[in-house]
């Protein structure tokens, strides 16, 4: 019972990492395609900062949190979930990106 809390808590935290780098796919498209990407301003670098980061030590805590649960005991599902976590990180990026060249055009 108490691997599947574990892992409750750590697909909270992959959902998070998910919410946040969506949200900088969605910001990083207006600079991009003005390119302007290299010379943007406060508000923009903090804005696209913040959701990196804050995604990137999100999705390293997940990773973490499902290690406790799986690593030692299964290690199979343990780098299943890892690779599973990665793609739809990616995915959440590439889809925040799309909905915004979506509304754009």
């Amino acid at each position: 019972m108490e691997n599947w809390l574990i892992r409750i808590v750590a697909l909270f935290c992959a959902a998070g990492t998910a919410g946040l780098l969506w949200t900088f796919g969605v910001f990083v498209v207006v600079p991009w395609r003005e390119g302007r990407l290299f010379s943007m301003n406060s508000a923009e670098l903090q804005i696209l900062g913040a959701s990196l980061v804050l995604g990137l030590v999100a999705a390293w805590g997940a990773l973490h949190v499902f290690a406790l649960a799986d690593r030692a005991g299964r290690p199979g599902l343990y780098a299943a979930i890892r690779v599973v976590l990665i793609v739809v990180w990616f995915a959440a990026m590439a889809g925040g990106v799309s909905w915004t060249l979506g509304r754009i055009a």
